[in-house]
């Protein structure tokens, strides 16, 4: 097959961006790009594709299981639009099954193939409408991974391309390393001609592009190939990719994988990949629950999800999975709205907006809380109380309750006596059923 490109038997590595001996450079242009948030956004998952290949391998039970905690997530709300599944094993293809014998609407079934025939036919065999393919874009690739050159990489991609049109199978090409592939000369040509085929087959052809080494740059200003604002203006501009075809897949070398796809979707990009607690290899993918708060914050409303999900989630993944969070991971670890400054106690006891940015408790089922330490003093140990039994506004206590004087009296003994650590929930709650027995009284609550 013949195609529209630039051609070159050397590859362009980028070696003034890329030493490799040292940490890899940003360099300025000063173009400024407009931003473009589309009408409609949305994220796709990966944890059962590129998440789970850094875990322990998933039980069929586990990935129906998490594909229904997904879906009850989104809550028929469209913004979790699509999970994607390897379809290597039996196993893969009966959990992939029973997915669909579920019959949800969303997030909808993708799959990841290896780009052969009999793996075409099986897709199609199980009814699965899109699926993920390879292409992998940067010179680093194309050379030194696949021996190729571009010519003969372009050739193979559009020809596997073209294979999975004839089945009739929407083509995710997943433009592998694209923050360190020569755009003009490759990506720009490559998608060109992807668009052509979807043109030709009337099946949209879907890109997503892979910032594989976490290299991508938010901001302004920035020279290909790691601009990200000028990846995304790039393929709807320069290639004809609508909105809705464009995605981002982003990982977190470089600690900026949220906001690098949050970029996507403020210049024109639709859809963002991502997995549940940001699962993957090195740092890991972008975390999927994140990318619903981002989503909050462009939209304004949360759609209709069921944000008060995620800490059940965070729990499973805990439970069954034996996955670690960081306790201070935002919205989910343990420690994440928990304050240690006796100040910030204060601050909360008076009004929790003083230092909670929304209502955690309304949006995610968890109230801001804090923790006792020598520092903590009467505020932290009136803020924990209301905390830890949720108490309201008809029976909170306030610092001045001459109730918390025996509860100070003995943490700072504790502390007198050489303590080095925190005073832990269960010592708490004793001494406050001690001094305070009747805490709970007229109120229909539960201790968290």
């Amino acid at each position: 097959m013949n195609y529209d490109g630039i051609d070159t038997l050397r590859p362009n590595l980028f070696k003034d961006i890329f030493p490799y001996s040292e940490i890899p450079r940003i360099k300025f242009n000063n173009i400024q790009l407009p931003m473009e948030i589309p009408e409609d956004i949305w994220v796709t998952d990966t944890t059962f594709r590129d998440g789970q290949q850094s875990m322990s391998p998933m039980t069929v039970e586990q990935m129906v299981k998490i594909y229904d905690y997904l879906h009850r997530l989104d809550n028929g709300s469209g913004v979790i639009r699509q999970t994607e599944f390897f379809l290597y094993s039996s196993k893969d293809r009966k959990a992939v099954r029973e997915c669909m014998d579920r019959g949800y609407e969303f997030p909808q079934i993708t799959s990841w193939i290896r780009a052969h025939e009999d793996d075409f036919k099986l897709v199609k065999d199980m009814g699965i409408r899109e699926t993920g393919i390879l292409m992998s874009c940067s010179d680093y690739h194309i050379f030194h991974k696949l021996n190729m050159n571009r010519k003969e990489a372009m050739n193979r991609y559009l020809s596997i391309a073209e294979s999975a049109l004839d089945n009739g199978i929407i083509p995710r090409c997943h433009l592998e390393d694209i923050t360190r592939a020569d755009f003009f000369g490759f990506v720009v040509p490559l998608a060109r001609n992807l668009m052509k085929l979807s043109e030709k087959y009337e099946i949209p052809v879907k890109i997503r592009a892979c910032d594989t080494l976490g290299l991508g740059v938010s901001y302004m200003g920035v020279e290909l190939p790691r601009s990200i604002p000028a990846i995304i203006h790039g393929l709807k501009y320069h290639c004809g990719v609508p909105s809705e075809s464009i995605e981002w897949h982003g990982h977190n070398d470089f600690n900026a994988v949220v906001t690098n796809s949050t970029t996507t979707w403020l210049y024109g990009g639709s859809s963002v990949n991502a997995t549940l607690f940001g699962i993957g290899e090195r740092t890991g993918n972008c975390p999927l629950e994140s990318m619903l708060f981002e989503y909050a914050q462009i939209k304004g409303n949360i759609g209709n999800m069921n944000l008060r999900l995620i800490p059940e989630i965070a729990d499973y993944f805990g439970r069954e999975l034996g996955y670690s969070i960081p306790p201070r991971t935002p919205f989910i670890g343990r420690e994440y709205n928990l304050t240690r400054a006796g100040i910030h106690a204060d601050g909360l006891l008076k009004n929790k907006e003083i230092y909670n940015s929304f209502d955690t408790e309304k949006v995610l089922g968890t109230p801001p809380l804090v923790a006792v330490n020598p520092y903590s003093g009467l505020a932290g140990i009136a803020a924990w109380i209301n905390g830890y039994f949720r108490l309201d506004d008809s029976n909170r206590i306030d610092k001045n309750d001459m109730r918390i004087l025996p509860i100070k009296k003995w943490i700072d003994e504790e502390y007198a006596k050489g303590r080095t650590t925190e005073i832990r929930n269960d010592e708490l709650e004793d001494l406050v059923f001690r001094y305070m027995p009747n805490i709970l009284d007229d109120k229909d609550t539960q201790v968290i």
